[in-house]
């Protein structure tokens, strides 16, 4: 029997325009590799905490001191929670808060020829991290926008590379993706 996939669409709650992407993961991964998988597609730096939360339950790195009461994502694998039409939370970085919604939109058999993961579609460039969650981004995006604005040239020298919030390349996701199997 071929292997199952699962086309998530991972979308990013709390910014307008909406951010989100669509990755074909197969079913086998462990939580542990779709939390790549997003920070990939995303585009995030993996600089900090997550969970996931499914069905009430929350699965993340197990935490040494007890503070956080997770199942271990290594011992769950995504096919396991996810069918289709099912709706997984994905939060990371728990100063900023970002919270993403992950839809199961549908399962299917491995096409062969095809290397997953895999990103098929997109929309908008993720924030940075450290922004200050959806508020920081919207107060980035106005101030990147207005060269006059006071903020304008610190806001560019923090962020240290170029951002453009409207532009997303599935292709550069996919090829991301591929090097971390």
């Amino acid at each position: 029997m071929a292997r199952a996939i699962i086309q998530l669409r991972i979308t990013l709650d709390g910014v307008e325009p909406t951010v989100w992407r669509r990755v074909l993961i197969p079913g086998g991964f462990t939580l542990d590799r779709v939390h790549r998988v997003v920070q990939f597609a995303m585009g995030w730096g993996d600089r900090h905490l997550h969970v996931f939360d499914i069905d009430g339950v929350q699965y993340g790195v197990p935490d040494p001191d007890g503070l956080l009461d997770v199942r271990d994502e290594l011992d769950t694998r995504l096919d396991a929670v996810a069918q289709k039409d099912a709706r997984l939370r994905y939060t990371y970085d728990f100063g900023d808060w970002w919270e993403h919604d992950l839809t199961v939109e549908d399962v299917f058999p491995a096409d062969p020829d095809t290397a997953y993961p895999v990103c098929t579609a997109g929309e908008r460039g993720c924030p940075p991290d450290d922004v200050g969650g959806p508020e920081g981004y919207r107060d980035l995006v106005a101030v990147l926008a207005d060269p006059d604005h006071p903020d304008h040239a610190p806001m560019r020298e923090w962020l240290g590379r170029s951002f453009d919030p409207t532009s997303f390349d599935p292709a550069r996701v996919s090829t991301l993706l591929r090097r971390m199997t």
